[in-house]
């Protein structure tokens, strides 16, 4: 039997990597993260416990790159859903409700992800973290600004808060009231990308005078 090419070996190195991504989301979601092992995420996985270890240096970082990865793909998927849209207001508040969206479908995991990176250690630096800012940066160039970099950070910054207040235990604050603040901070209308049932609460109009970052439109 000749020996695989480099080609294969790279696709199955891959494939392992997402089956230990998605195990880890699945099982921190169903047991939280002090009860979830390594090794319980190998099996599910269907992997051996040392390629955990070959492909992250600790638990806490693979579950960082879990969330980030389920993150990338939620909003890719949803900034890309039909009806495709060329208006960068649109494609804005398809990112922004999608991850709320992943807020409320996924609190223990998104809890979690929000306790680990406030941590010394911060976020990790890996793939999954990097496609996440490639397709939050991309929606800030859809959506107009003449600073991607800085206004990325921005927006990334105003999410945690946003998942964070959502989330806090004993004293959650209200989707829609959290959703009216960022879209009124970004000039989206409410009834753009998914809109919770009913108006904006009051003293929140959104869409009326806000201008995207670098005066565009």
């Amino acid at each position: 039997m000749s020996p695989r090419s480099a080609s294969v070996n790279e696709e199955l190195r891959r494939r392992s990597r997402e089956r230990i991504l998605q195990a880890t989301v699945d099982l921190v979601g169903e047991r939280g993260y002090e009860a979830t092992t390594l090794g319980d995420i190998a099996d599910r996985a269907g992997s051996a416990r040392g390629l955990i270890s070959y492909y992250f240096p600790g638990k806490r970082q693979l579950l960082q790159s879990a969330v980030h990865r389920l993150m990338h793909r939620t909003i890719r998927a949803a900034v890309e859903r039909e009806p495709a849209t060329t208006d960068g207001r649109e494609v804005l508040a398809r990112a922004v409700d999608a991850v709320l969206g992943l807020a409320l479908a996924h609190p223990v995991l998104m809890r979690t992800h929000m306790a680990g990176i406030l941590q010394a250690e911060g976020f990790v630096q890996c793939p999954e973290q990097q496609q996440l800012a490639e397709v939050l940066r991309g929606a800030m160039v859809r959506y107009g600004t003449t600073e991607p970099e800085t206004e990325y950070r921005l927006l990334r910054a105003l999410l945690m808060g946003t998942v964070f207040a959502l989330l806090l235990p004993g004293a959650p604050m209200p989707l829609a009231r959290l959703r009216a603040e960022l879209f009124q901070r970004y000039g989206l209308d409410w009834e753009l990308g998914v809109p919770p049932d009913g108006d904006p609460p009051g003293g929140t109009a959104t869409g009326a005078t806000a201008e995207p970052p670098g005066g565009q439109r």
